[in-house]
């Protein structure tokens, strides 16, 4: 279930096969790796997406294999990369090398710019949100506007930015969209300095978590006072995913 392409398991194995991870990149929330053939020719890509609970574990073979454990890639004498994904969203694919990553894995091709990208500049944000009669929170999760951005640092941006999830994004002038615009770098430069966000069970590919909840303003605070003004913090449904806000701080 978790192998996305090709059709069989057979295939996939095949692909990947006798090849060497080379260099990775990412794209929105998809990670690809180069595959080199022994010649050192291209030998196809690996596409993963983590979706909500997948984790990449760099381990030695002798480690237990856990539960949910979907994928294992045998590498050098003593080591292997699992794909490990309790609630079964996560995908992998592979690529040949005569396509491109894009043509295969369809959810790349519509991905809007990223975060840190110079095509997403304040201006753009402004132009993408200015007509549209929907809550920012649900704009900031589309990744055809915006690639990346999840549910825990959309919340910690609006709150930086003062911004209420529900309000509209057509209510929102050019001035309150570059405060939110800065509010969405900050908040993800400084996921990424935390090594991101770990609730549950998430392990970065050494086995390490994430650190960015201990330091979360809003996410996953329902009922505990505000960091600023000591309001309590409250919790809504938004296109079936939860917003955290302070109701007094974010209007």
């Amino acid at each position: 279930r978790s192998i996305a392409y090709p059709d069989s398991i057979e295939a996939f194995l095949q692909g990947i096969s006798n090849t060497t991870l080379s260099r990775w990149s990412r794209r929105g929330k998809y990670l690809i790796a180069c595959l080199k053939t022994p010649s050192g020719e291209l030998g196809g890509y690996l596409g993963v997406h983590l979706r909500m609970t997948g984790q990449l574990l760099w381990l030695s073979r002798q480690e237990p294999v856990v539960k949910h454990c979907r994928v294992r890639l045998f590498l050098d004498a003593d080591k292997e990369l699992r794909f490990v994904d309790q609630r079964t969203f996560g995908r992998l694919w592979w690529v040949p090398p005569s396509q491109k990553p894009e043509a295969i894995i369809s959810g790349i091709a519509i991905l809007g710019p990223e975060p840190f990208s110079d095509s997403f500049s304040a201006n753009y944000l402004y132009q993408v949100t200015r007509r549209r009669q929907r809550p920012i929170k649900n704009a900031l999760l589309d990744q055809t506007l915006i690639a990346g951005i999840g549910n825990i640092y959309a919340d910690e941006a609006l709150f930086l930015s003062g911004i209420r999830p529900t309000t509209l994004c057509a209510r929102l002038g050019r001035q309150r969209l570059t405060k939110l615009h800065g509010a969405i770098r900050e908040v993800l430069e400084a996921g990424i300095a935390q090594g991101g966000t770990t609730f549950s069970d998430f392990r970065n590919v050494h086995g390490i978590n994430g650190n960015y909840g201990g330091i979360a303003k809003v996410y996953d605070r329902e009922g505990e006072p505000c960091h600023v003004c000591q309001t309590v913090i409250r919790r809504l449904k938004l296109a079936g995913r939860s917003a955290h806000y302070c109701p007094r701080c974010q209007r």
